[in-house]
């Protein structure tokens, strides 16, 4: 498992169109097919343990919560900050006060061509 920050810090400023005090963070991008789906995680919420069928970015965009790889060792992670998993990894996320996140699949997600890897332990 791999930790990317994606934080305001890391963005570009939006100037065309008339923007305003506005930020974009690039995350990734495909050639391939790709999912996009939104995530609610409930206060003492888990997904259990399972293996990622293809390639997985998960990003959270709400609240804190932990992500685990397949040794199950639980990390924080908080908004602002996202998880990716390769294909077949084991891995289980879960809050104890509830989580928003933003879960990108495709066989073809590269994220660190934009986003700056976080060191976790």
């Amino acid at each position: 498992m791999k930790i990317y920050t994606c934080s305001k810090e890391q963005g570009k400023k939006v100037e065309k169109y008339q923007s305003h005090l506005a930020t974009y963070v690039k995350m990734i991008q495909t050639n391939e097919a790709a999912t996009i789906g939104y995530m609610y995680i409930d206060g003492e919420g888990t997904v259990g343990h399972h293996p990622a069928p293809i390639p997985q970015l998960f990003i959270v965009v709400e609240g804190k919560g932990w992500v685990t790889g397949g040794d199950q060792k639980r990390i924080p992670i908080r908004r602002g900050e996202a998880a990716l998993w390769g294909k077949g990894e084991w891995h289980t996320s879960g809050s104890e006060t509830g989580m928003a996140v933003i879960v990108i699949q495709s066989e073809e997600l590269n994220p660190e061509t934009f986003m700056e890897r976080k060191k976790h332990a």
